[in-house]
């Protein structure tokens, strides 16, 4: 979902970074009164995985490409705060270094990518397990569930950034029913990954899971 060099025009480019810088800042204001000892290494850790996890990208030919996000997950492990973080590290390397995403257009992706997650899918999960069962395996499906919604959510903003700001010949509409098409499929999977992994931290490492640190003692 990573929008390269030139897919939108300036003034949404410099709306986009205008909202990532003020919404990493709110994070980085409210990640010291959070930060456990265990996030840093664990951040690092995960900053790696999550450069891995979204290696394999095929294009759907409207100057973008599909792959798995991780966003979710990052804030179910990390928090909302320290995982928009990490997800904004990783963007940036990939713009840098393996030219997956434009450096202009840094500040929709970490807006789409790393924030959406923060404050679509963390609220949900809470919301979730809240209501449902009070077991790591109904903790995992919220994460799941978050996953799926927040990657909808992302492509949904995508179109509509790309429909309010476009600077390439592609209709508009075309972007929206290719890009929301292919990330429903991709939202699936993401669900998958995130309930599978949350599940698996939760019954080896639940220390790690930040979502689930009220369930340590609970089994599902």
């Amino acid at each position: 979902m990573h929008i390269p060099d030139g897919f939108v025009n300036a003034p949404v480019s410099i709306a986009g970074g205008v909202v990532a810088v003020a919404g990493l800042a709110v994070c980085s204001r409210n990640l010291g009164p959070s930060l456990r000892d265990r996030d840093i290494p664990l951040a690092g850790l995960a900053a790696a995985f999550f450069l891995v996890l979204e290696a394999p990208i095929f294009p759907i030919g409207v100057g973008t490409g599909g792959h798995l996000l991780g966003g979710t997950l990052a804030v179910a492990l990390l928090g909302p705060w320290l995982g928009p973080v990490v997800i904004s590290v990783v963007l940036v390397v990939q713009a840098l270094f393996a030219g997956d995403g434009g450096v202009t257009a840094l500040g929709v992706n970490a807006v789409n990518m790393a924030l959406i997650p923060a404050v679509v899918g963390y609220p949900l999960i809470l919301g979730l397990r809240k209501l449902l069962p009070r077991t790591k395996t109904w903790v995992a499906v919220s994460c799941g569930v978050a996953g799926f919604v927040s990657v909808a959510a992302g492509s949904v903003l995508y179109s509509l950034e790309y429909a309010i700001g476009g600077a390439t010949a592609v209709p508009a509409g075309t972007v929206a029913v290719t890009t929301i098409g292919t990330y429903s499929v991709i939202a699936v999977f993401e669900g998958l990954v995130t309930g599978l992994i949350v599940a698996a931290l939760l019954r080896l490492r639940p220390d790690l899971v930040r979502v689930g640190r009220h369930l340590t003692r609970a089994s599902a």
